[in-house]
């Protein structure tokens, strides 16, 4: 199974790959120096054939071979410059049946400046192994001062495989979804979040925000 990791700048020192179960802090796995063709793993996944990383230009992937119960945790692709370091929005690895299957949450724009009556379509790409399997995406607003986001559009369960994506540089199957908002208010600014619930887990993007 293979988990992905598309770098959309050239703004990089390092590349990283951290596994985090529930309840834990996440780990290091290995790091790479963003120019350079080596890796370093670390601690268990030193050495060890089950995990190896794929880099080129544009992409970082970590492929795990004859998965095991304990790889079904969440993982973080992870970049650093200078002192900054961002995490990716995370991919969930499940065992589905006899099936190992990983899912993703993108939403390419960290952030859309509108002015009122302006209109905007919010996309959201949920990147999959496989899209086979019923599943149902939610669209939720988290406004300024609201202590949570709330709930403001469900596309629904569809079991049907999805579309091909389109977007280059991305993985070839993913299902895309879009949130039009047509003439917008003040009262419509807020970070948007789209999340995908599947196999009992819900997965949230790293939200788009839309503000003046």
């Amino acid at each position: 199974v293979s988990t992905k990791c598309f770098i959309l700048t050239e703004r990089i020192n390092y590349l990283s790959w951290f596994k985090q179960t529930v309840g834990q802090r996440p780990r290091g796995l290995v790091t790479s120096y963003s120019y350079l063709e080596g890796f370093t793993f670390y601690d268990e996944f030193r050495n060890n054939p089950r995990f190896t990383v794929q880099k080129d230009k544009g992409l970082f992937h970590l492929n795990i071979s004859r998965a095991e119960q304990s790889d079904a945790v969440t993982y973080y692709c992870v970049t650093i410059y200078q002192n900054s370091v961002q995490f990716g929005n995370g991919t969930v690895l499940m065992l589905k049946g006899s099936k190992w299957v990983s899912r993703s949450v993108v939403q390419q724009l960290a952030s859309v400046p509108v002015q009122p009556g302006d209109s905007v379509t919010l996309q959201c790409t949920i990147h999959t192994e496989t899209c086979a399997g019923e599943h149902s995406v939610h669209w939720f607003r988290h406004g300024s001062g609201e202590a949570l986001p709330g709930l403001i559009y469900t596309h629904g369960n569809r079991s049907d495989p999805c579309e091909s994506s389109s977007e280059p540089g991305l993985p070839a199957q993913g299902c895309v979804y879009e949130l039009p908002k047509r003439n917008l208010r003040s009262s419509d600014a807020g970070t948007y979040y789209c999340a995908v619930a599947t196999c009992g887990q819900i997965l949230f993007g790293n939200g788009t925000g839309v503000c003046r």
